[in-house]
């Protein structure tokens, strides 16, 4: 990987409190007016203006070590080596005139072999808590002459002047810079920010070490540990829910890599969506929510303090951060074998995908490249109702690198363990979004216990028509009516014309890749 010596960084007279306690910068977000204690113990922030990821105003340094290896375009977007310098000096000195600067220290990779040291500076205490809740915290001893390979800078109140000047678009940039190693978050208080800035490094550099980055989740069989099982997909689409379950171990809910040697989480909490989030459905994600954790722009009673997980007025990208010790059955440390059983997420608000789909290895290339899905209301700023999306790879908003290089991983990786691939919509039935309704979770669950139990890989199944899927007849816990999709809409003639027009978009956006042919074969029939 190309690096580069990064500066020293220059924060003036601030006072830097590195790694904290959590209960200190608890008591000093309280402090400071940052956030208050709810009734089950969490820290409930609100993270202003945007709830929710800014990816038009993300940018990357370009630099000729890094140019050829960036596929550039709206998700890499550059911006020159003097306007980063002149940011990062603004964010420095925005840090260093507010007296006080929290510093964290920690790494990103549960296995030692592929680590990265990572340094947090901010200027909000909730925000080091964020990263000390999210990152694997270093041990005493290690943080005895700890140098970080990462170094995250988040000036979040600071505002920009002229933003154009500096070639941005607005008052909120979020910079990264592959050669000096650095992140720099102006103009948002978003905290999403900060752990998807790691992951992108993280997936520059672990193709150069032999791993296969994954935007996914993952848990393992409680008494079988061969039985692991990886669950891709976008925000919202369930990955956080799926994985946490009780039967199963937890690994990780959101960034794993799989190296010759199996998976490893990336991450050392959880990140988890919780509108309309109840203690009956996902138990595990409920208890989790105590002291330690952080609540992100839940609606609170202000008397009582209890929150309210059905009200998204404030946004729909309600959201949770906490250690993933705090889910009872967690894998510690955070590694596992390979994976016999891997899960695509797609949210689909067309209503038109079967509820489960068993893959080919042809077909597991062709809809990972794709990564359809459908944004869902506050995951971005600007997104207020589910739109349709194809993300490369269930991840192309962190993705670096072209995303055949990702698709050429998954096709090797499951070759090489005899993985099993399947499609699973956590989105709409009976009609698009608007007539019809999401998938119930029970239903979704049964799905899951499932595949992972081994029983669906043998049950008989009928082929789609146009997406030439291969739909299970059969699925215990689950109406046999809600598997065809076609049968679950008042017009069938409707519903035609609908997964036509889905499958054309497929047919337009795997334009923007080179597949073999026999990949290509395995899409839709239009």
């Amino acid at each position: 990987m190309t690096t580069a010596t990064a500066a020293p960084l220059h924060l003036g007279t601030a006072n830097v409190h590195r790694n904290l306690s959590t209960a200190r910068l608890i008591e000093l977000a309280i402090q400071r007016g940052e956030g208050v204690l709810a009734a089950n113990g969490a820290l409930n922030v609100d993270t202003g203006a945007r709830t929710g990821r800014s990816p038009h105003d993300k940018f990357l340094e370009d630099t000729p070590g890094i140019h050829t290896f960036i596929d550039w375009g709206k998700v890499n977007q550059p911006i020159t080596p003097a306007n980063f310098e002149a940011l990062e000096r603004l964010a420095l000195g925005h840090l260093a005139g507010r007296g006080t600067v929290f510093r964290f220290d920690g790494y990103a990779g549960a296995d030692p072999d592929y680590r990265l040291r990572v340094s947090v500076f901010t200027e909000e205490a909730w925000h080091s808590l964020f990263a000390k809740t999210l990152f694997i915290n270093a041990s005493a001893e290690d943080l005895s002459g700890f140098e970080p390979d990462w170094t995250i800078i988040n000036a979040c109140n600071l505002e920009l002047d002229d933003p154009a000047r500096y070639g941005l678009k607005g008052p909120v940039a979020i910079l990264q810079s592959l050669e000096r190693r650095r992140v720099i978050i102006i103009g948002t208080r978003y905290a999403g920010e900060i752990k998807k800035s790691i992951f992108y490094a993280m997936n520059y550099d672990l193709p150069d070490m032999g791993v296969f980055p994954m935007h996914c989740s993952c848990n393992v069989d409680a008494k079988d540990p061969t039985n692991v099982a990886l669950f891709f997909g976008l925000s919202g689409t369930g990955k956080t829910t799926l994985s946490a379950d009780p039967h199963r171990w937890l690994v990780g809910d959101d960034e794993h890599g799989w190296s010759d040697h199996g998976v490893f989480n990336i991450e050392g909490g959880c990140y988890a969506k919780c509108i309309r989030l109840s203690e009956e459905t996902e138990p595990e994600i409920w208890n989790a929510i105590r002291f330690g954790s952080v609540l992100e722009n839940v609606v609170i009673d202000p008397e009582t303090r209890i929150p309210d997980y059905d009200d998204g007025s404030r946004t729909e990208n309600t959201r949770v951060t906490y250690p993933v010790d705090f889910i009872d059955n967690a894998v510690r440390p955070s590694v596992a074998g390979h994976p016999k059983n891997v899960l695509f997420l797609t949210a689909d608000a067309f209503g038109v995908l079967p509820p489960v789909s068993r893959l080919s290895p042809a077909q597991a290339a062709y809809y990972f490249i794709n990564g359809y899905t459908s944004k869902l209301a506050g995951t971005e700023a600007g997104v207020t109702e589910p739109q349709p999306n194809f993300s490369p790879c269930f991840g192309g908003p962190f993705l670096p690198r072209a995303p055949m290089v990702y698709a050429e991983w998954l096709t090797r990786r499951i070759a090489e363990h005899r993985a099993q691939v399947w499609l699973l919509n956590t989105g709409w039935t009976g009609g698009p979004f608007g007539v019809g309704h999401r998938f119930r979770l029970s239903w979704t669950r049964a799905f899951v216990k499932a595949i992972l139990s081994g029983s669906l890989a043998t049950v008989p199944v009928d082929e789609h028509p146009i997406f030439g899927l291969s739909i299970p007849r059969s699925v215990p816990g689950v109406p046999a009516e809600v598997l065809n999709p076609r049968s679950t809409w008042k017009d069938g003639a409707a519903y035609d014309l609908a997964a036509t027009d889905l499958a054309r978009k497929f047919r337009e956006n795997e334009k923007r890749f080179t597949m073999a042919p026999e990949v290509i074969a395995a899409g839709p029939r239009v």
